[in-house]
């Protein structure tokens, strides 16, 4: 039974029924996933006294400035998820490729496979801005006992068996889902405990907020723009409140709680979108389904969308649900 303040060990251990394999790997995944985020919130709240701030002088897959603590952050998720040897595999968007995990007797026995953002809008750190990490996990697809392929990273966002976020704020959160609604756990830093804040999030139906770069106007799709011009008008329940803090997991987390709804679409520079359909749009689309939301790509819903390559860009609009129909009757 779900109960404010019980800790996020607890609570695993309490909804290890609600897994279709209940043979404690994922829990003990997600325990694992709990481990690196606390250690990654250490380096995150030590930024401006040592030397993690500011550009690493290499770029990633995606052409972008990798920052030194995206460095940091991607070597603590992919060594403390193989050194547990839980997952067969890691695929991160800092990594060119996916990582194979073999085990320990080279056995390839585990069953599950990691993406993620380590360290969502990283570019914040400089000027003490929330940022956050993105996880996403699938059963393998390949068998048990033999190396894990693309296609096991490949799969559909409505194939995922858990997603969540950490968010690395004014107070230290886990949100995360395996399907069965989504709870929200704060760590107390003085213990280094997640507890139970935030049980069974959900998305209000409508809301008054709209995230977007509006820097990005006159590249965006005229539905798009027209959406915005909608949101802007005088009416009685209007104008809406801008709201865009660049951080994917601080707009949604405050879209998730407030009500309103995120836009990332596609630009006349950027034609099949920004976001990452893998590490990004697809977690955050099963959270916010999970919490009565919708998440889109304007057109088709994010999680039916079969991925052909492992950095695949999507146009992404996410959040209440009215919302989110109301930007798609204006795309179409």
């Amino acid at each position: 039974m779900t109960r404010r303040n019980q800790t996020l060990g607890e609570f695993i251990i309490e909804n290890q029924k609600d897994f279709p394999y209940a043979s404690g790997e994922l829990s003990r995944l997600i325990n694992s996933i709990r481990l690196a985020a606390k250690m990654v919130n250490h380096e995150v709240n030590k930024a401006g006294l040592v030397d993690i701030t500011g550009a690493a002088g290499e770029t990633n897959i995606q052409g972008e400035d990798q920052q030194k603590l995206d460095v940091l952050a991607n070597e603590t998720f992919i060594n403390t998820l193989t050194n547990r040897e839980i997952v067969c595999g890691i695929a991160s968007e800092e990594n060119d490729e996916f990582i194979t995990i073999k085990g320990q007797k080279n056995d390839h026995r585990n069953n599950y496979v990691v993406l993620m953002d380590p360290l969502d809008g990283s570019s914040n750190i400089d000027v003490n801005v929330s940022v956050g990490t993105i996880f996403s996990i699938y059963r393998r697809i390949t068998p048990t006992g033999t190396p894990v392929t693309l296609d096991d990273f490949l799969q559909p966002g409505n194939l995922q068996v858990a997603a969540g976020y950490i968010i690395y704020g004014t107070s230290t959160m886990l949100v995360y889902t395996t399907g069965h609604g989504v709870n929200g756990f704060t760590l107390n830093p003085a213990l280094g405990t997640y507890y139970l804040s935030h049980p069974n999030m959900k998305f209000p139906k409508d809301g008054n907020i709209y995230s977007v770069n509006e820097g990005n106007y006159i590249h965006f799709p005229q539905g798009i723009k027209d959406y915005i011009k909608y949101c802007q008008e005088e009416k009685e329940d209007r104008p809406y409140t801008s709201r865009y803090i660049g951080s994917l997991v601080s707009d949604i987390h405050r879209n998730m709680i407030k009500g309103g709804v995120y836009m990332y679409p596609n630009t006349s520079k950027s034609p099949n979108g920004k976001l990452r359909l893998l590490y990004e749009c697809n977690p955050m689309a099963f959270i916010t389904e999970q919490a009565g939301g919708k998440a889109s790509d304007g057109y088709r819903r994010i999680m039916d969308i079969k991925p052909t390559q492992l950095h695949e860009r999507t146009p992404f609009i996410c959040g209440s649900k009215n919302m989110v129909e109301k930007v798609e009757s204006f795309m179409k």
